[in-house]
């Protein structure tokens, strides 16, 4: 489990750190702007993405298909300058057909010798599409390596490039032939973004600019590096005592043995560990920056609460006899803490 740098604008060169910000903020406003071109009607689901990979994390989309969740990751890959893969989940995946394999090379005199064969999670941004549709192996293997951001293939190790992310898609929905990712694993996502039906202006503007006599097309507008340095100009952003209190205040009242609210009492089967708290922030100051402002609210911990939280925990059987949802749960667990 990583630990966060908790350096603030006041411990570096103040007018340096505040020209970087501008900087990556105008570079995120173009990026969103490139990303609105061709993704309609998503503006919360890009933002929580962004959110992901500004943070350094990966991300679970979830949503029925045909919501451009494909797109929307081909299209991050163009804007962002990032090596983009794709590998459709099967029952039939095999491990190696995601991290790469060794191959037996000979050459002119006869020696034999082996060579590693890199599969497609060498890239800086992974699709996994129907990652629950994938035997738990083949799942172990991927998220392993989102977790150690290295693989290891017959005793050797192979660094995974830098940046690296992954997306995963999941169907709500049609659960037959699949291997539900299990909540250890689901925690190694920093958001689950579920991903919605599209407005009716989002989707009248979708028949007209989709339907043509040509599509509109991404265009690059930052890189790999530039990236990177986003990244970790948000592990330096300041953040505020009422901030982290409210991230505290709100994963450890989801926690059964810390429920101070009687109505919840018994309700919540087991919840998030310390990985939310870190989650949380990190995904805040995140979204401050593609909200152009160089420090997070309390208002960025309750809009990011569902996404990170909805994942890492569980309700009793009693409660879900009742009725009652995760998100229930947590909308009123938000309550507390505005």
């Amino acid at each position: 489990m990583s630990a966060f740098n908790q350096t603030s604008i006041a411990d570096v060169n103040p007018g340096r750190t505040i020209a970087e910000a501008d900087a990556a903020v105008a570079s995120i406003k173009a990026a969103r702007a490139a990303i609105g071109k061709v993704i309609y009607g998503q503006e919360t689901v890009v933002e929580r993405v962004l959110v992901t990979l500004l943070a350094g994390g990966h991300g679970l989309l979830v949503g029925v298909p045909g919501l451009a969740k494909t797109k929307l990751v081909e299209t991050l890959g163009i804007v962002l300058g990032l090596e983009e893969r794709r590998v459709q989940f099967t029952p039939d995946l095999m491990p190696s057909d995601i991290l790469g394999s060794e191959v037996m090379d000979q050459d002119e005199n006869g020696r034999r010798s082996f060579r590693f064969l890199k599969g497609p999670i060498f890239g800086q941004l992974l699709m996994a599409d129907e990652i629950n549709r994938a035997s738990p192996r083949t799942q172990s293997a991927l998220l392993q390596a989102m977790q150690e951001y290295h693989v290891t293939v017959a005793g050797q190790r192979y660094d995974l490039p830098s940046p690296f992310h992954v997306l995963a898609t999941q169907n709500p929905l049609e659960q037959e032939g699949t291997y539900p990712l299990p909540e250890a694993q689901l925690d190694r996502f920093l958001l689950q973004i579920d991903v919605l039906y599209p407005d009716r202006d989002a989707e009248r503007k979708m028949l007209f600019e989709t339907t043509g006599a040509s599509d509109a097309v991404a265009e690059k507008v930052t890189d790999a590096q530039s990236l990177k340095a986003i990244q970790q100009l948000v592990r330096r952003l300041p953040i505020g005592e009422s901030v982290v209190e409210a991230i505290l205040n709100l994963v450890r009242s989801a926690r059964p043995g810390e429920i101070a609210d009687s109505k919840l009492a018994g309700v919540i089967a087991w919840g998030p560990g310390p990985r939310a708290s870190q989650a949380l922030m990190l995904a805040v100051r995140a979204r401050a920056l593609i909200d152009g402002r160089y420090a997070p609210s309390v208002d960025d911990v309750i809009a990011l609460a569902e996404p990170v939280l909805q994942h890492r925990m569980s309700l009793s059987f009693a409660a879900r006899a009742d009725g009652l949802t995760v998100r229930d749960v947590i909308g009123t667990l938000k309550s507390r803490i505005g």
